[in-house]
């Protein structure tokens, strides 16, 4: 019996594949259960394949998995999408009769066959509740939790009226009976709930990086909807305002930015969100912010490139963008989020240096993670440590720009007594007027970069997991932690002696934590899914380092059997 079971829904654009895996996913969380959800949509307005995916366990998930277990097809397209990941041992469900499928007999796979559109359109008289037919089957065929999902869909519907809870209520039963009258279940698959005392909350990436920003007293947002990162903007809209704050959408990258910057010069913690693309138009504005030294944080949702690209695909490769883009000197810090925990916790992170350094912060999510749901602890609130800026005291002889032992001056807020002072992108003098000398243009430079000359000691962020030498060691940023974390523990299992690091922090490069950790290892592996080996390359860079490389670039991220083969290859 399969406990732990990975689950793919595949049909067209606006048939409901999207909202069916949601609600499978979040009705099995609330019913105990572990879950980590990936899903892909088409860039085009309708139409397209679409893709949820879910991976459900009594035990906590590490990654997206390897391959599905099952596999529902809506339509021919995502049968023929997929049929070259079936494999003995799957299971195949599908639309038909009435349905457009005609698949051919696999060696040792299951196949189910599930009138869907016959069910829902001739039996029931609404063809849009296709989906709830199969949702209802495939609750029935693997003992998925009924009640839990009737009660999801009753308060997801309620406020179109009792009549539409009812229709797709039925569409469930109806799909659970054919499978009880008609079904002989032959495959291992039983999802099995569990009673949990976990006081867990369900969030997407990108709700996880709006929740961040809400509790690091982010009080302004301005952004312009880009995919994949509109939805941060969605989940502020709704709750920002809650908290007295406020959230703009501007009439492009660089207005938002522009907006960001003007409200942190007010004395707020403020915002912004977009893609690569985005990110691009905001360069010469990140550099203006980080002359004037002034708190911003850029949640960058990483997407396929270069150019438009690939918008609704995921790669790792706006790091150069992040750590270097922009013309002159000019330090900035980047974090790499994981998990949907640290696209949480990160964003806290990057508020709070921020504020204590008085520059950008760009935290590196992307498309993958960004709509990747999952169950998480309940972060308690109460024990999360919050920086604010420096504040000038009004004690007379204010020098916005005054050069410190650390490199951070106080800042004044408009209005304040004394406080006074001019905020360009122009070289200036400690009191900010504008001066273009060698000499002034020289201890401004130093001074900027001071701030953080020491960042790696007073902000470790990087999770070295081993212990003592090891003959592979894996350094691993961003999602593709997730399946690395995997593979090492396989690798283990099997034998092998491998080591891991997994920074945090990626910009500055956290030089002394990686030469530590190259020390203890025979050889050193970064896999990035990106084509230049963007943070292999920074490493050599700084840390002088020699390094195998493993680059994946299509659109997709790391398996942890990918991960697994190039460990065993690499000893």
């Amino acid at each position: 019996m399969a406990k732990d079971i990975v689950v793919r829904i595949g049909g067209e654009g606006g048939e409901g594949v999207i909202s069916t895996g949601d609600m499978l996913a979040r009705s099995s969380a609330r019913a105990g259960l572990e879950v980590l959800t990936s899903k892909t949509f088409p860039a085009e307005i309708k139409g397209g394949y679409a893709m949820y995916q879910f991976r459900v366990s009594a035990e906590k998930i590490l990654s997206h998995g390897d391959t599905f277990n099952i596999f529902v097809a809506f339509n021919k397209e995502a049968y023929e999408v997929n049929k070259g990941q079936l494999r003995p041992g799957t299971v195949l469900v599908y639309d038909g009769p009435g349905g457009d499928i005609e698949p051919e007999p696999i060696e040792g796979v299951i196949q189910y066959q599930i009138p869907m559109t016959r069910i829902s359109k001739v039996d029931l008289g609404s063809p849009i509740s296709k989906n709830m037919v199969a949702l209802g089957a495939v609750v029935e065929l693997f003992s998925f939790p009924m009640e839990s999902l009737k009660e999801l869909v009753s308060n997801k519907f309620k406020r179109k009226g009792e009549d539409v809870v009812n229709v797709n209520i039925k569409a469930l039963d109806s799909g659970a009976e054919y499978v009880r009258s008609n079904i002989k279940k032959t495959d291992v698959f039983y999802v099995q709930p569990q009673k949990s005392g976990q006081d867990s909350i369900i969030l997407s990436g990108n709700e996880a990086i709006g929740l961040g920003a809400l509790v690091a007293g982010c009080s302004f947002f301005s952004c312009y909807p880009i995919t994949p990162a509109t939805e941060i903007a969605n989940w502020l809209a709704k709750y920002l305002p809650k908290a007295n704050g406020v959230v703009v959408q501007a009439e492009d990258e660089i207005a938002s930015l522009g907006h960001v910057i003007g409200a942190s010069y007010a004395g707020a913690k403020a915002m912004t969100g977009t893609s690569g693309p985005g990110l691009d138009l905001m360069t010469e504005l990140l550099g203006f912010a980080s002359m004037a030294e002034l708190p911003i944080v850029i949640a960058d949702v990483q997407r396929g490139g270069p150019s438009t690209g690939l918008p609704t695909k995921s790669e790792q490769s706006d790091l150069f963008l992040a750590a270097r883009g922009g013309h002159g000197d000019f330090p900035r810090i980047v974090l790499a989020a994981a998990t949907i925990e640290d696209c949480f916790y990160l964003t806290i992170d990057a508020f709070n240096l921020a504020e204590k350094y008085q520059m950008p912060v760009i935290i590196l999510s992307d498309g993958s993670l960004a709509f990747r749901t999952e169950k998480i602890s309940r972060p308690d609130i109460s024990k999360i440590n919050i920086v604010n800026r420096e504040i000038y005291s009004g004690n007379g002889g204010y020098q916005r720009y005054e050069v410190t032992d650390s490199g951070i001056s106080p800042m004044s807020l408009p209005g304040q007594s004394g406080g006074r002072y001019i905020a360009t992108g122009l070289e200036h003098s400690e009191t900010a007027a504008p001066k273009y000398s060698d000499e002034y243009h020289t201890r401004m430079t130093e001074k900027r970069f001071k701030k953080i000359a020491n960042i790696e000691d007073e902000y470790s962020a990087s999770e070295w997991d081993g212990n003592g030498s090891a003959d592979v060691g894996i350094i691993s940023w961003g999602l593709t932690q997730c399946s690395v974390r995997e593979a090492v523990k396989r690798c283990r299992v099997a034998g092998l002696s491998v080591s891991a690091l997994y920074p945090k922090l990626v910009f500055p490069v956290p030089v002394k934590a990686i030469r530590r950790f190259a020390s203890t290892v025979k050889k050193v592996l970064i896999p990035e899914v990106n084509y230049q080996g963007q943070f292999a390359e920074l490493i050599t860079a700084h840390a002088g380092i020699n390094l195998i490389r493993y680059n994946i670039y299509g659109g997709e991220s790391f398996t942890p059997d990918q991960i697994e083969s190039k460990i065993k290859e690499v000893i």
